[in-house]
């Protein structure tokens, strides 16, 4: 059985096996991704008796080593059922020892991987990875998930064999031994987009793996750089204009995040437009909460290579402001901070009024903490040392919020943050603040004169009306 096997195994690649890692695959697709592994010469499913032990590399000479490194990648291409943990077990078992086997000898450099068997690696590792992912349960509910800790996370059963095909897969990248001319016919970019629809898995190990090993793949082949950058960019124009469905922005925007730090100066205009049209925009899905942090990291990199650029990121921000969605305001506002901390005055200018007139409604928030962490930004020196040299620009606009706060807020920290506010803007300048604090108030007494004149023009017209009706 295993010398049949062996033959069938070493056969001549058909073309429909070059098919199998030569065809485009759209990025998003779990379809296209599952079909190309289960095309060509795919191995069905593993019946009992079909594999048998192999030896272990230390049990055969030098020689023959590469001979059965192939074998062994036969064997570990045959696919199992993991939903029923007893059936086939030896099988299953058998297959992970291969698997063990394999990492051993990639990791410890037992000596130089010939093309073809590299070749035949790759194919067995995208037909155990490159798989149609289960329904998450947004698709099975058709809700949006929203609360990050709301559920418990995907497990996928099969784990045990993935993680060392995953495992497999990084000591091949990450070798000294793994020469980038060569690996690179086999991780093509086919490979890298098949490899992008697996991060829309639920599984965060799964998610893990896939981060470090694309990472790697960007540090190592070179040629794939832009191109990894452009299919990461697409992939977020899906998620922000159609699907608002993927499991693994928050390991992407990780990603991008060393990819950005990395990034030389002076910053090219790709670059620029690739955070005013995906990072940007990014902040409009309702489920930013599952990436937030990693998010804010990427476009706090962004201003700490080119601070010029945090006037854009501020009105991008005032742009995809949330209505009605206070614990989405929060995140905005934190954000918010961390960029004014790397915001120069000039930049400070161009969006200063826009911006106050929107922390102004965030003060008179009846959501506590929304007012609450937006009068903590006054706890940042740079920030207050920006508006004490923009006062006469900053106070009037945001004056009557923090009036209104300390006369009607309803929670006691707010109130006691806002006069906190307020003191610190008249130590700023005790003359102007008085001098406007006296145009308010005569502004106030000439809204209420107007207002109860407008009373008193309704009561007359109320008192005709009921006299006519009497008459």
């Amino acid at each position: 059985m295993l010398n049949k096997f062996m033959k069938r195994g070493q056969r001549k690649p058909s073309k429909t096996d070059t098919d199998v890692y030569d065809q485009h695959t759209p990025i998003g697709s779990h379809s296209s991704a599952s079909t190309t592994a289960a095309d060509g010469d795919t191995p069905p499913p593993a019946t009992s008796g079909a594999l048998e032990t192999l030896p272990m590399f230390r049990e055969v000479p030098v020689s023959e080593r590469q001979k059965l490194f192939l074998k062994k990648c036969h064997v570990c291409r045959f696919q199992f059922d993991f939903t029923d943990t007893t059936k086939m077990a030896i099988e299953k078992e058998i297959k992970r020892l291969n698997l063990l086997e394999l990492v051993d000898y990639v990791q410890s450099d037992s000596g130089k991987i010939t093309e073809s068997n590299q070749e035949e690696m790759i194919r067995m590792i995208s037909v155990n990875i490159f798989r149609c992912l289960p329904p998450g349960p947004h698709e099975i509910t058709g809700s949006i998930p929203l609360d990050t800790e709301e559920d418990e996370p995907y497990l996928d059963p099969s784990w045990p064999h993935l993680q060392l095909i995953y495992e497999l897969l990084l000591r091949y990248i990450v070798s000294s031994d793994t020469d980038t001319k060569v690996a690179k016919r086999y991780i093509d970019q086919t490979f890298v987009l098949k490899l992008l629809d697996m991060f829309n898995t639920e599984d965060p190990r799964e998610r893990e793996y896939l981060k470090t090993i694309l990472h790697r793949i960007y540090g190592k082949f070179m040629v794939h750089r832009p191109f990894i950058r452009r299919a990461i960019n697409n992939i977020f124009y899906q998620f922000i204009y159609e699907t608002e469905r993927n499991s693994g922005i928050a390991e992407l925007l990780e990603i991008l995040g060393s990819i950005i730090n990395g990034f030389a100066l002076p910053m090219k205009e790709e670059h620029k437009l690739f955070l005013i049209r995906a990072l940007i925009p990014l902040h409009k899905p309702k489920q930013i909460g599952f990436y937030h942090q990693q998010l804010s990291y990427c476009i706090t990199q962004f201003i700490e290579k080119d601070n010029k650029l945090s006037d854009t990121v501020i009105m991008g921000l005032l742009k995809y402001w949330p209505v009605t969605n206070c614990q989405k305001e929060v995140l905005f506002l934190g954000e918010l901070e961390e960029v004014l901390e790397a915001t120069q005055s000039q930049e400070f200018k161009r969006c200063m009024v826009p911006l106050f007139r929107r922390i102004s409604k965030c003060l008179n928030s009846p959501h506590f903490q929304v007012a609450e962490r937006a009068l903590f930004m006054w706890n940042s020196d740079h920030i207050v040392g920006l508006i004490a040299q923009n006062r006469t620009v900053v106070l009037p606009i945001i004056f009557q919020a923090l009036h209104t706060n300390i006369r009607a807020h309803w929670n006691p920290a707010v109130n006691g943050l806002t006069v906190n506010v307020r003191k610190m803007l008249m130590e700023m300048d005790v003359e102007f603040f008085e001098e406007y604090q006296r145009e308010f108030t005569e502004k106030q007494a000439l809204v209420k004169l107007a207002e109860s004149q407008r009373e008193q023009k309704w009561q007359k017209l109320q008192d005709t009306a009921d006299m006519d009706q009497i008459g």
